[in-house]
């Protein structure tokens, strides 16, 4: 379902109801939220944060309630948070990801809630037994994921600039004054997914395989996106363990497909990557989520992260 167009209508219009959200919080208090002179946005994650910071500008004051280092999915918000969250002009969250952050933003008497999960659309793709799941269901740290749908949209430069652009919308209509300024960062940032997109799609044209294996099921719309197949060691949790059958499946489909690395990733643990790659022969390499950026990332933004993932992936799969 390789759709090339970037902004469907869909992305437009979602923004005229701008749902109920998601707040990361983080172990530590972030910095002020509110009661500033700009357009204050408190922003759940790093993808969020990072849209936030383009399409405002000088206009927008950003706090991201998840820390640089801290693994997302399990994020609970602070009482802090949540009264820095009450101050705040708006808040840009994607539903799905990070529950508690969900449930407070539900409960905020924010006038502007930007759901990036109603910009886009979410799909559901193949969990860590290789099975699309129609009905709701729960990971073992107990968050659902609504009928499996995979939330990790920012993976994907056309998902990613479909929410940019609701995004942009969002922001002119929450604060009018600066609305001219809001569409055109929009616009340039929607310009620069765009080409993001073509790198991927010619980097990855001519390659020897379509498999990679990861230890966490992040890039499922990146792998739709350009025609691959994930193979993920866990499912949408990064922490949960695989079973002994899992590890054996993988083993066979590398030496079946040709695969030659097994990626993991920056803010969770590499052992069970590690310990696969060992027993299969193969190589190991980061393929980075984007869900924080750390000293450890390789880059410094969303945009240098992901040329570094481009680099990663056709490097494993023999891509010319």
């Amino acid at each position: 379902m390789n759709v090339r167009r970037l902004i469907p209508t869909a992305a437009v219009t979602a923004v005229t109801a701008l749902g109920l959200g998601t707040l990361s919080a983080c172990a530590g208090d972030s910095a002020a939220a509110g009661n500033t002179d700009k357009f204050d946005v408190v922003a759940s994650f790093y993808p969020m944060a990072f849209l936030a910071e383009r399409i405002g500008g000088e206009h927008v004051n950003v706090t991201s309630l998840t820390q640089p280092g801290q693994e997302p999915h399990d994020l609970e918000i602070s009482a802090k948070q949540t009264a820095q969250l009450q101050e705040s002009d708006a808040a840009l969250y994607l539903t799905g990801l990070q529950p508690s952050v969900d449930e407070a933003i539900g409960q905020a008497e924010l006038k502007t809630k930007i759901d990036a999960a109603k910009l886009t659309s979410l799909e559901t793709h193949a969990d860590e037994d290789g099975h699309e799941h129609e009905d709701e269901h729960a990971d073992e740290h107990g968050h659902e994921h609504e009928a499996g749908k995979n939330p990790h949209i920012w993976l994907d430069p056309v998902k990613y600039a479909e929410v940019a652009e609701g995004v942009g919308a969002a922001f002119a209509k929450a604060d009018p004054d600066h609305a001219a300024d809001y569409r055109k960062n929009a616009e340039a940032l929607v310009g620069e997914l765009g080409d993001l997109d073509a790198r991927f799609e010619t980097g990855l044209k001519n390659r020897a395989t379509d498999v990679f294996i990861t230890t966490h099921a992040a890039f499922g719309h990146l792998a739709e996106r350009y025609g691959l197949t994930e193979e993920a060691i866990n499912g949408l949790d990064p922490e949960s363990e695989p079973s002994g059958a899992r590890v054996k499946e993988l083993e066979r489909t590398a030496k079946a497909d040709g695969v030659t690395t097994v990626f993991y990733e920056t803010l969770v643990s590499d052992r069970t990557a590690k310990t696969l790659a060992s027993d299969a022969g193969l190589r190991t390499d980061v393929l980075d989520p984007l869900e924080g950026i750390t000293d450890a990332s390789r880059g410094d933004d969303y945009f240098q992260v992901m040329e570094a993932n481009l680099a990663a992936l056709k490097k494993a799969l023999g891509a010319k």
